[in-house]
């Protein structure tokens, strides 16, 4: 089974909670517990979305220490908060590392990577101009 399929299927067995609603409240600890229980945890990485508007969204990561998430780009501001472990990730020719309470701030289209130095989570957040079909 690919990683992909093995990913599709532990997230089909989540308790689907809101994602849209004028407040929201996560304890990211047990969050962050409960995406390590997953199947994806054991292929080395795993996310939740937490929050889903069309203009902002809030994406919960965790990766095992050496994981991956090769280039890529996102549409939107973005911002990455380390929340455990360290991170490193490259964008712009540049280097940074992110331990634990850190937080990186990349404009829209900047290519970058991420890669776990040690087990990590991390949240993501996106934030893209109002109305451009990100919902």
């Amino acid at each position: 089974m690919s990683n992909s399929s093995k990913h599709a299927r532990s997230a089909a067995v989540r308790t689907p909670g809101p994602l849209k609603s004028p407040m929201l409240s996560f304890d990211l600890h047990a969050e962050i517990e409960q995406l390590r229980r997953e199947e994806g945890w054991q292929a080395g990485r795993d996310s939740r979305t937490l929050v889903k508007h069309p203009d902002f969204r809030v994406v919960l990561t965790v990766l095992k220490s050496g994981a991956r998430l090769h280039e890529h780009r996102a549409a939107g501001r973005i911002s990455v908060q380390t929340l455990v472990g360290q991170i490193r990730m490259h964008a712009d020719n540049k280097t940074f590392d992110l331990p634990a309470g850190h937080l990186l701030a990349l404009e829209r289209e900047i290519v970058h990577d991420v890669e776990a130095l040690e087990d990590s989570a991390f949240l993501l957040s996106i934030a893209w101009r109002e109305n451009v079909g990100n919902s």
